[in-house]
């Protein structure tokens, strides 16, 4: 029997692929990228896409895909884009380019979780998607404002502070539990973002990408701290 987890999953995340090489292209033509920019992109997407399936499709259990998640992998593909452009040079197309498409994913982040309610098709997998997503994404443009000297290596904590988060709950157990959504933490998460690709807009300069950037990273901070008390509460 097929696994109901897997076998609904194949032509989506193929079609994910394939479209933002296409998208590869169009963005490519538009900084003047190299030719393998859209392979670097699709690349990217396949990556990204066969490590979620890997690590949480066991977390779908729906006969469908569903639009939901299919919104999800446009996301991840902008995201790819973002991520191909890593190591350009720092020309004002390219900046434009990340702010786009960090723009178009953080438009279409809850519209994923709206059609999911709406179709009933809700499911763990579609949350640790959109979950992925927007953390891949932060982590993206944490590195490109670095590498573009909006604001100093310390913007890299951004990016990786969830990551850091999910590696100590391999170390310390109680870290590990899952955590209730809060409005405090989808708060944070969109004003991270929307920090990130405001210190990222070539109309931008530094000192005044580094404050926007620096205010976003204590925002996030705060939050992780408040999740961590939370969770030492449950342990005691």
């Amino acid at each position: 029997m097929r696994d109901p987890c897997r076998y609904n999953v194949a032509v989506p995340v193929a079609l994910g692929v394939a479209g933002t090489g296409a998208g590869g292209v169009l963005v490519g033509t538009w900084i003047g990228a190299g030719a393998a920019y859209p392979t670097v992109a699709a690349a990217v997407a396949a990556a990204m896409l066969a490590a979620i399936v890997r690590v949480a499709g066991h977390q779908h259990p729906h006969a469908r895909f569903g639009a939901a998640n299919a919104v999800t992998t446009v996301r991840v593909g902008l995201v790819a884009l973002a991520a191909a452009i890593l190591g350009a040079d720092a020309s004002s197309a390219a900046l434009w380019a990340v702010v786009v498409l960090a723009s178009l994913e953080a438009a279409l982040d809850g519209v994923d979780g709206w059609l999911a309610r709406r179709t009933g098709l809700a499911s763990e997998f579609g949350a640790r998607f959109d979950m992925e997503t927007d953390a891949l994404l932060v982590l993206v443009l944490s590195i490109l404002v670095w590498q573009h000297e909006k604001a100093g290596v310390w913007v890299l904590a951004a990016g990786l502070m969830r990551y850091g988060f999910v590696a100590a709950g391999w170390v310390v157990p109680w870290l590990a539990r899952p955590l209730r959504s809060t409005l405090r933490g989808k708060t944070v998460a969109v004003v991270q973002i929307v920090g990130l690709i405001v210190a990222m807009a070539p109309i931008v300069p530094r000192p005044y990408s580094t404050i926007v950037a620096a205010a976003t990273l204590v925002a996030l901070a705060w939050s992780f701290a408040l999740d961590i008390v939370r969770l030492a509460q449950q342990e005691s």
